[in-house]
């Protein structure tokens, strides 16, 4: 039969007195469970020559207790160790001997009688006069005992130290304003498990936790974290050990029927090794459990039945450390030492299969002879391998010895209460304490930095840990990863190189998600009425927003599943469209070059030198320049041509425009020189057309200065009309200037048109007014017609039809104006004469 010890330790400050031995006895009921966890006392004697210490374990009556916990065993002995270790430390408390009271309360629902018995100091101490005055607790293992007593032990104002109790819920200072703890809060642990699932792709998981405070308080705290990092809880189930058979079996048969192959669990020890047994008698297994740092490196799996199965667990816990001397120490324990101590006999007969006693009729076992030393065993009590909640014990003494130390170093003057006074060493208050300890701030001899944060938590660190094996007494495993929430969460979590050994029998990292990952082409449509890891994979349209999206110059292939270039679109000189406006172009430009030509060379007949044949050549030069500035459009835009396109098109056309109109308004102001008394001539004459011209030209070429100069056009990848192309096009910059210099070509077209048509029944045989009157009417519709086509037309054939009205109203003019004039030169010779154009009219004009 094992035993269980559980301990209390509390810390008492009091005046020497004669050599004390701490006896009685606490009177305790029958212990119907299992349990893990210590609670004790500390107390310390002002000693004037050698330092004094008196130790004995206070337990009850053996047959009061079923199991016997090695590891609260050797927490137990750790606090003795750390005790003697700081009384023959001369720079920590000197000339104070610390003691120590250590209660076993055998069940969970004492704990707080063996508290309530440290407070009032009710247990007297053999030949000592003085009883003693507790100054702070240390314990309890569990949660949800601490949770019990803490609470009431604060109202006191007594500091409560644990090494094991994670629950979130203990960092409340409201409810616990005394408790302390040198193990990080599960908050942290279960914002670690979070990041870890995720890390390895696990989405879709379960959840398992002991039906306590611990295991509701951590499990909620990884489901909020599990949440914010995407992962989806298939199922979430709790448990006791002592709870009914049936809800057990209900929960493995949850485990069989699940799809999810990962299993994160909140639970102690004992509710692993019950679930992990039952498991395996109902042969369930190719699971990868995910373990809380409370069962993860427990020594005691390898009682389990079917323990095995946990081979390849992964999880968090505390960071390892070396004790110097602990291993000796713990070796060279023997029932000598403790002889009225029956834990310890029962520990040493359970060791060493023998029985210190004579033994019984019934009992087989042989008498211990004496030669018994525990150096020649190896077990989980000598284990000073791993030593990771043992050094949370080492630190919660040294935590409570620091806190005394600083208190009776205290220099008055600057002490840290009103006025700088200190603490009265031999009239300590307990608020007194708990204000030092809540400032302490040391280096342990492993050279780690201890304190508490403001919620009485130490810092959160953690080594990710893979179990490789388990042997009889011991577990063997790897540590991959560390945790560390002070961090930034970018830089919390970090995983080594060391290969994992994955649990269920995986080589690979095991796959638990709700739905595979959508392939490319598909997005994800989520099933109704369940977690948003569960979906169906549907056809990806291009514009959903749901699909991965590509980035903006790349396009979905038809399959949908790759990004390609989009297509980049202008108008180009390689492309049908632009080699028949640039041969159109070309080909005005031809036309107009032979008109000029053929014009020259009959300069001096009559029907060129009508009507100004200087504004003629003009007019040509300007239509040329027309046609040619309709190529600057084709092609890819680059700034310079953005800018010369438009400013190049509204110049060129203006002074086309301007000859036109100096040419109307000769044609009506040579009509009035032939009435009598008429010298209107001498007003409108060569040098005044040219200045005309001139100015009407200046106008546009200022309205293009100041559009350059205040928000030139410039070349835009236009991404917003077509999702599969990107359209090289000219924005326009200021869309004021490009109205205006468009408008301003209209007045002076609609100016021409009006007094082309006032002239067009002039008596003349050929009055250019009436070819005036027809090209400015093509004109003025092209232009027209132009503005709504321009503004509805995509891509690159909004350039299309700007080309296309260029090169129309280009053309009305010049085939208007000039052809029928070159069909007289060339076809009817003999209608070019000074004569025939007079007509009628016998005056003598001058050509």
């Amino acid at each position: 039969m094992r035993l269980l010890v559980h301990i209390l330790l509390g810390l008492v400050i009091q005046a020497k007195e004669p050599k004390c031995s701490l006896l009685g006895q606490a009177e305790l009921p029958e212990y119907e469970k299992d349990g893990d966890f210590v609670i004790g006392g500390i107390f310390s004697f002002r000693t004037e020559q050698d330092r004094i210490v008196d130790t004995f374990i206070n337990m009850p009556d053996r047959r009061q207790c079923k199991n016997f916990n090695f590891r609260e065993f050797k927490f137990a002995h750790t606090v003795i160790f750390a005790i003697e270790e700081i009384n023959r430390n001369p720079d920590i408390l000197p000339g104070i001997s610390l003691g120590y009271k250590i209660y076993d309360d055998c069940g969970t629902m004492d704990i707080l009688r063996a508290a309530m018995n440290l407070i009032n100091g009710q247990q007297r101490t053999e030949n000592c006069t003085k009883p003693d005055a507790i100054q702070a607790i240390i314990g309890h293992s569990g949660s949800t005992p601490t949770i019990g007593f803490a609470r009431v032990i604060g109202q006191f104002q007594i500091p409560v130290i644990s090494h094991f109790a994670t629950c979130p819920c203990l960092s409340n200072r409201k409810e616990f304003p005394s408790f302390f703890r040198t193990i990080p809060s599960d908050y942290y642990q279960s914002r670690a498990l979070a990041q870890l699932v995720k890390h390895f792709g696990w989405t879709w998981v379960g959840a398992i936790s002991n039906a306590n405070d611990y295991g509701i308080n951590g499990m909620a705290g990884f489901m909020r974290a599990a949440k914010e990092e995407g992962v989806c809880i298939e199922y979430n189930e709790a448990f006791e050990i002592t709870g009914p058979k049936h809800e057990l079996l209900r929960i493995v048969d949850v485990i069989q029927n699940s799809t999810s192959k990962v299993i994160v669990t909140f639970m102690s020890h004992r509710e692993i090794k019950v679930l992990v047994a039952e498991l395996h008698r109902q042969n369930i297994s190719g699971l990868q459990w995910v373990g809380s740092e409370a069962w993860l490196t427990d020594d005691s799996l390898t009682d389990s039945e079917g323990h095995t199965v946990l081979i390849g667990s992964i999880g968090f816990t505390v960071s390892k450390a070396q004790i110097p001397g602990l291993g000796p120490f713990l070796q060279s324990l023997h029932p000598s030492k403790y002889p009225n101590s029956l834990f310890l006999r029962d520990f040493w007969e359970s060791v060493f299969d023998c029985s210190l006693n004579p033994p019984m009729e019934n009992d087989a076992r042989k008498q211990c002879n004496g030669s018994e030393h525990l150096k020649n065993v190896k077990n989980q009590f000598t284990d000073v391998s791993e030593l990771r909640f043992i050094n949370n014990v080492y630190k919660a003494v040294y935590a409570v010895a620091h806190a005394l130390h600083n208190i009776h170093t205290c220099q008055p003057g600057k002490g840290p209460f009103i006025n700088g006074t200190c603490a009265i060493p031999t009239q300590i208050q307990l608020w007194q304490v708990l204000h030092y300890l809540q400032s302490v701030n040391f280096a342990m001899p492993d050279g780690e930095q201890m304190f508490f944060d403001s919620n009485g938590d130490s810092p959160a660190r953690y080594e990710l840990i893979n179990l490789r094996n388990i042997r009889k007494g011991t577990t063997d495993f790897d540590i991959i990863g560390r945790y560390d929430g002070f961090l930034p969460k970018d830089q919390q979590f970090r995983m080594t190189n060391i290969n994992i050994k994955w649990g269920g029998g995986h080589k690979e990292v095991p796959v638990s998600v709700c739905s595979e990952s959508c392939p490319p082409g598909t997005r994800k449509a989520v099933q109704k009425g369940r977690p948003v890891c569960c979906y169906n994979c549907v056809p990806c349209p291009p514009d959903t927003a749901d699909c991965m999206q590509c980035l903006g110059e790349y396009w979905s292939n038809k399959r949908g599943d790759a990004c390609i270039p989009k297509e980049i679109e202008y108008l180009s000189y390689h492309e049908v469209m632009g080699i028949l406006l640039a041969w159109f172009a070309s080909l005005g430009a031809l036309f107009t070059l032979m008109t000029a030509i053929i014009f020259y060379f009959h300069r001096e007949t009559p029907i060129v030198r009508a009507n100004n044949s200087e504004l003629s050549f003009l007019l040509l030069f300007s239509l040329t320049l027309c046609f040619l500035c309709s190529l600057t459009f084709i092609g890819r835009p680059s700034e310079w041509s953005c800018m010369l396109r438009h400013t190049a098109f509204g110049i060129t056309f203006v002074l086309c425009i301007s000859c036109v109109l100096g040419k109307t308004i000769v044609v009506l102001m040579a009509f009035r020189a032939t009435l009598p008394g008429s010298n209107v001539m001498k007003w409108f004459g060569p040098l005044q057309q040219r200045l005309s011209v001139l100015g009407f030209t200046l106008i546009q070429v200022l309205i293009c200065v100041l559009w350059l100069t205040i928000s030139p056009p410039f070349p835009y990848r236009n991404m917003n009309l077509y999702q599969e192309k990107i359209i090289l096009e000219c924005e326009l910059g200021s869309a004021v200037g490009f109205w205006a210099v468009l408008g301003y070509i209209g007045i002076l077209a609609v100016m021409c048109f009006i007094l082309a048509f006032l002239a067009r029944k002039l008596p003349d045989n050929f009055n250019e007014a009436k070819c005036i009157t027809f090209s400015m009417l093509i004109f003025c519709a092209v232009w027209i017609s132009f503005i709504p086509a321009y503004v509805s037309s995509p891509g690159k054939l909004t350039v299309a039809v700007e080309i296309f009205a260029i090169l129309a109203s280009s053309s009305g003019l010049l085939f208007c104006i000039f052809l029928p004039k070159c069909y007289i030169i060339l076809l009817k010779p003999d209608l070019n004469t000074k004569k025939h154009v007079i007509g009628k009219t016998s005056s003598d004009i001058r050509y």
